[in-house]
């Protein structure tokens, strides 16, 4: 009964290390099991990809010109405006009552002028002929009283009454003369009361404008980004309440590292999309590269215009791009991890042939986004091995786990 025993675990024993061979040889048998990649011909796109914010090409600084106690804001943030439309209004009060002082003065010196061309220069000119046909009346009775005096008609007081007569009416033309001159146009007092009218227009020009600085316009069609105001507040001249982002061309600013810097040009096409909605991706242009390198970041601006940018983008929000910096049509991009030694001078791919792995040497092209174009050592079809990190060997028999087909 003992010897029945011992004879069965042998047995099981032998049974069991029978077994253990045969599955290290049917493993053996179907080869080690590698991930592969089935080379297709496509059109490959080399990418530089970035982030950056959306940005309008400038933003407006809203401010008063005037230090006054704000009465109303009829607009909110995120409200779209037009140009012309009001965005902040003063208490305008006084500045009111100032136009209207302002305006008075101008119509007072409107009178004084139309008094001066309608009634004293008419006055006046009628005083000076008069005076000047008095003069020439007491010229010539002085002229008459000599002869008579020389013939001793007349004694000697009419004579000197005579001379007296003649220069109390030269005195008057000549007064009245001067009258007329200033009151006419290049004369003082019409210079004066036209000084005096511009003076009025100045000023009523000045209170016009205060007043019209009461209420702050938009100069640009855009939308409110901010504001930083209420109303009651009392505000200063030129201090920032509000920031508006001006309809126009959308433009995303970027930073690239700059060692990609040689790969970008202006007009280069992308594609890009708002962190909020990742899957909705829209065209973007490149339209500025700033030459100059950020020192913190080694990182350089570029600036993408977005001709029909979707609704949903807004000023600051984060984006994703994706900028098309080269493209080969035809050609046969396989993932990176497929490829060993690839910044060597000899990079090289495992071909799984059959059962088994063969090393072939590759020349590569365009890399981009986890793939790189091989432009010559695989055909299409081809399988290659995608453990590029794992230690395998030339001629080791392996199985091929589902292919990868393409990108």
């Amino acid at each position: 009964m003992h010897f029945l025993k011992t004879y069965a675990k042998r047995i099981l024993t032998l049974l069991l290390f029978l077994s253990l061979f045969l599955a290290l040889a049917y493993r053996w048998y179907l080869g080690q099991g590698v991930a592969v990649f089935e080379v297709k011909t496509q059109d490959f796109v080399q990418t530089v990809v970035a982030s950056g914010q959306v940005q309008n090409p400038h933003r407006v600084d809203v401010s008063v010109q005037i230090t006054g106690t704000v009465a109303n804001i009829p607009v909110q943030e995120g409200q779209h405006v037009n140009k012309g439309d009001v965005l902040i209004e003063l208490e305008s009060t006084e500045l009111s009552a100032a136009l209207r002082q302002a305006q008075l003065s101008v119509e007072q010196a409107k009178v004084k002028l139309l008094q001066i061309r309608q009634l004293l220069e008419p006055v006046a000119l009628q005083t000076f002929h008069q005076a000047q046909a008095n003069n020439d009346n007491a010229i010539k009775t002085l002229k008459r009283n000599k002869e008579l005096f020389e013939k001793n008609f007349i004694g000697q007081s009419t004579l000197d009454e005579s001379i007296r007569a003649q220069l109390i009416t030269e005195a008057q033309w000549l007064t009245a003369k001067s009258q007329l001159e200033s009151l006419g146009e290049g004369g003082s007092e019409y210079l004066s009361a036209q000084s005096a009218l511009s003076l009025a227009q100045a000023s009523e020009q000045g209170a016009r404008s205060r007043l019209q600085y009461a209420k702050v316009l938009a100069q640009s069609s855009g939308t409110l980004i901010s504001r930083s105001v209420e109303p009651g507040d009392v505000v200063q001249a030129g201090k920032s309440l509000m920031h508006l982002s001006p309809s126009g061309e959308t433009q995303l600013v970027v930073q690239i590292d700059e060692k990609n810097l040689q790969k970008l040009k202006v007009a280069q096409k992308a594609w890009a999309s708002a962190d909020a909605y990742p899957l909705q991706k829209f065209e973007a242009r490149v339209a500025f590269i700033n030459t100059g390198v950020d020192p913190q970041r080694g990182s350089i601006e570029v600036k993408l215009s977005v001709r029909d940018p979707p609704e949903y983008l807004k000023q600051d929000m984060t984006v994703s791009v994706d900028i098309e910096v080269a493209k080969a049509l035809k050609t046969k991009p396989v993932p990176l991890l497929c490829v060993h030694e690839i910044t060597s001078n000899a990079p090289w791919v495992y071909k799984v042939l059959g059962t088994h792995l063969v090393k072939s040497p590759v020349r590569l092209g365009l890399q981009s986004a986890g793939f790189v174009e091989v432009l010559s050592g695989v055909e299409e079809r081809d399988l290659l091995s995608m453990d590029a990190l794992q230690p395998l060997k030339p001629n080791l028999r392996v199985r091929s786990l589902p292919p990868t087909a393409s990108l």
